[in-house]
């Protein structure tokens, strides 16, 4: 019998059990970890070398290229164009713009971006490297902090840089003329600055004008500084000739501004940034002195006033010291005609010290009295407006105010307002009465019956034309034949030593002998008149010579 313990099988025998080192597990995650610290490294200094991304609105995105076109300020790139697209509304594009970590200055509120393209314009040419490099975004910053990101693009470059040396003025202007942005802006016919902006103002009746005045020059531009508009060709025919003045060809063709301290006014303190002038319309009007306040006036004619206009200057003396503001036609229901009524204004301040003493007498009279008061003593003396001719080649008229000798008595009551001076008859016009009267005269002549005489006259004077022609230039001619004959018979009658010409020889000696006798009778007469009565003494030396029957030594 079997023992039951010795059929059991044997016990399986166990593995043996080895234990593994932790550290071989961490050498095989090194690795990975390693690459994923050295791609966040990578990560975080490429997000800490990148700077902010702005989007900026163009109208077109012509010559800008996603990836290729930089952003520059002062030709340094600060950032590349990354992407573009269109705006939802299909108006314009919108161009993303990827800045460098250093030029994070241009993401503020009053930074500024353009498109620099070739330009061709009446200012002049620009963006021509552009040509080869290709169109670019420009960029310029300014002085705000405030972070930005979205930016709308000038259309054009702006006219001054930020930083730039000078200052900014604001002229109002009641129109700009040719002027844009960029038209220079000349001192002395040297250009100091340019245009950079206009803008309606919010009456509608005025313009506001940004200029910049680069340095030196904005230290000339003063209180006292005038400006006007001096573009195109200011090109004036009047009374004292034809006038033609302009700062320079480029002023011709995109206009521009120039100021100057009018004459005679002494420099004053310089003027602040953003002081604000008036644009005047031309030289002469910058340069005029100061207006002040003026006084209207009427003035009623019965005569046409063709080629006057609004703007024509009103004159005393020489002096313009007004101009016309209105024409209007009127109607006289008395005498049926229609005259014309013009309105004038007069700058008592353009009459200098002659106004100061017309004041000083209104004081000196009636400290409570108008100085119009003065007007009546003048008008009983003559003072008259006429319409004067001041270009005879274009016709044009201007007011004359002056005193007209033996002028017909006018009323005059400057107790009604507006005033009305009296008036008349411009010396054009009385001048065309009397050709008028000329040629009525000259109508009236019998013009007809003096034709058919002059005609009869010219038929007889041809008939005697004829007959001296026929008869008495052939005689004519027969006797100076003859004289000619004549002349030479005598010529050889005295040519030569002919007995002729000796005698008239001997004649004039005998004549020459006879005068010298008679000029020392005349003088001895002339020492001696008593020799005409007692005749003539006789001659000491003669009386004592043997020949008269005395001896050397008596006495006669």
């Amino acid at each position: 019998m079997t023992d039951p313990v010795s059929t059991l099988p044997d016990p399986i025998p166990q593995a043996p059990v080895t234990e593994r080192r932790r550290w071989s597990a961490s050498l095989v995650w090194l690795v990975p970890v390693v690459a994923a610290l050295i791609g966040i490294s990578m990560v975080v200094h490429s997000w800490s070398s990148e700077g902010p991304l702005i989007a900026i609105a163009f109208s077109t995105a012509e010559g800008l290229e996603a990836g290729k076109t930089p952003v520059k300020y002062k030709d340094v790139v600060v950032g590349t164009v990354a992407s573009i697209e269109l705006a939802p509304d299909r108006s314009h594009v919108v161009a993303h713009v990827a800045l460098d970590k250093s030029a994070q200055s241009f993401a503020t509120a009053d930074a500024r971006f353009w498109a620099v393209r070739p330009r061709f314009g009446a200012t002049g040419v620009s963006g021509i490297g552009t040509l080869l490099s290709g169109t670019y975004i420009a960029a310029d910053t300014g002085a705000s902090t405030r972070t930005k990101r979205e930016f709308v693009g000038l259309e054009k470059p702006p006219a001054v840089i930020y930083g730039a040396p000078g200052k900014r003025f604001v002229l109002h202007a009641s129109d700009i003329g040719s002027l844009d942005v960029g038209s220079p802006v000349y001192y002395r016919r040297i250009e100091a600055g340019r245009v950079v902006s206009y803008e309606l103002e919010p009456d509608g009746q005025h313009l506001r004008v940004g200029i910049f005045v680069d340095a030196p020059y904005d230290r000339w531009v003063n209180t006292s500084s005038r400006f006007w508009n001096a573009s195109g060709v200011d090109l004036n025919l009047d009374a004292s000739g034809l006038k033609l003045n302009t700062q320079s060809l480029a002023t011709v063709v995109a206009g521009g501004l120039a100021f100057q301290t009018a004459p005679g006014e002494q420099a004053s303190t310089p003027a602040p940034e953003d002081a604000e002038f008036t644009l005047f319309d031309d030289i002469r009007t910058a340069m005029a002195p100061p207006d002040g306040e003026a006084q209207y006036f009427r003035l009623r004619f019965d005569q046409s006033l063709r080629g006057l206009n609004v703007g024509a200057p009103v004159d005393f003396h020489g002096v313009v010291i007004g101009k016309v503001v209105s024409i209007e036609l009127d109607y006289d229901a008395a005498t049926q005609h229609f005259p014309l009524v013009v309105g004038a204004v007069i700058y008592p301040e353009r009459f200098g010290r002659a106004n100061d003493k017309f004041i000083s007498q209104v004081k000196a009279t009636d400290p409570q009295s108008r100085p119009t008061l003065l007007l009546k003593p003048l008008v009983e003396r003559g003072l008259r407006a006429q319409a004067r001719s001041g270009n005879l080649l274009t016709g044009q008229l201007y007011i004359a105010l002056d005193f007209i000798p033996n002028a017909p008595k006018a009323v005059f009551d400057d107790s009604v307002q507006p005033i009305e001076l009296p008036t008349a008859p411009g010396g054009f016009e009385e001048l065309q009465e009397q050709v008028a009267n000329v040629v009525r005269r000259i109508d009236r002549l019998p013009l007809e019956s003096i034709g058919h005489r002059l005609d009869d006259v010219m038929g007889s004077l041809d008939s005697a034309l004829r007959q001296v022609d026929t008869t008495l230039l052939p005689q004519v001619n027969t006797t100076l034949i003859g004289a000619q004959g004549a002349l030479g018979s005598a010529t050889q009658t005295i040519a030569g030593d002919s007995p002729l010409q000796q005698n008239l020889a001997q004649t004039l000696a005998e004549l020459q002998r006879a005068a010298r006798s008679m000029r020392v009778l005349t003088d001895y007469l002339g020492r001696n008149p008593e020799a005409l009565i007692r005749g003539k003494p006789a001659d000491p030396a003669r009386a004592a010579s043997p020949r008269h029957g005395t001896t050397p030594g008596e006495k006669p």
